[in-house]
């Protein structure tokens, strides 16, 4: 069987689902540790991936796939734990989809305006420009997410799924922000607190911490980013 390795992001990085999603599968995996934004912006890691981002899944042929959606739909299709996984054009498949696209496209987006402000040099006004922007567009994609989650335990119903472990990665930027309180959002909050519970939540925290932790999947180890250049030389 074939052995993935995910590059993940710290601090912060988007990249902790796809951790999560790997150790529920019980897929065979090594980790990259990639510090940002300073090696992301590296001539060796646009290699890896040119966009400059995490996270990224190299497979043991040297090819490699890129963004949260797309690797969390093939973790999901590969998946040794028949739990996480649908099968295509069944309701669920639609679901999980649907689910991943609104926390990709509408939750993750909400935050690029609070991302830029903090990131990049510009005038008082601009910053507090985009925060006021930013502070409105995560309210709605909250807002959004809470009503969904009336009478529901997980984002998918009753049962739990990787969409839940790639919500834990972006809902704690609440905290990296502070423009809008979790606790006007009693779902939301209680979807995070829920979730930080599950082993495979607290795996990959001890991950981006460096603490040592005991993996409930099929975790092999990190990997040096400078190994995995010279091992894969023609990165496709």
């Amino acid at each position: 069987m074939s052995t993935f390795t995910l590059f993940y992001g710290v601090p912060s990085g988007c990249s902790f689902g796809s951790i999560v999603a790997l150790e529920w599968s019980g897929l065979p995996y090594q980790l990259c540790r990639i510090e940002m934004p300073a090696q992301c912006n590296t001539e060796e890691y646009r290699r890896i991936n040119p966009m400059g981002e995490t996270p990224a899944l190299l497979y043991d042929n040297g090819k490699v796939l890129t963004e949260s959606m797309a690797i969390l739909n093939h973790v999901m299709a590969k998946s040794l734990n028949a739990a996480f996984h649908y099968e295509q054009g069944t309701e669920q498949f639609n679901l999980f989809n649907q689910k991943l696209a609104f926390l990709n496209t509408t939750l993750f987006n909400a935050f690029s305006p609070l991302w830029y402000s903090l990131e990049h040099s510009s005038s008082e006004s601009n910053k507090q420009a985009l925060r006021e922007y930013g502070a409105a567009q995560v309210k709605r994609a909250f807002t959004a997410l809470e009503n969904s989650l009336i009478n529901q335990t997980w984002l998918m119903g009753d049962q739990l799924s990787f969409v839940d472990g790639y919500y834990a990665g972006i809902a704690r930027w609440l905290k990296y922000h502070n423009v809008i309180d979790i606790d006007e959002f009693p779902n939301c909050k209680r979807l995070y607190e829920q979730l930080q519970n599950e082993a495979a939540v607290k795996f990959a925290h001890a991950i981006e911490q460096e603490q040592s932790v005991k993996s409930i999947g099929n975790f092999l180890g990190h990997i040096v980013f400078e190994d995995v250049i010279q091992e894969y030389k023609n990165l496709k």
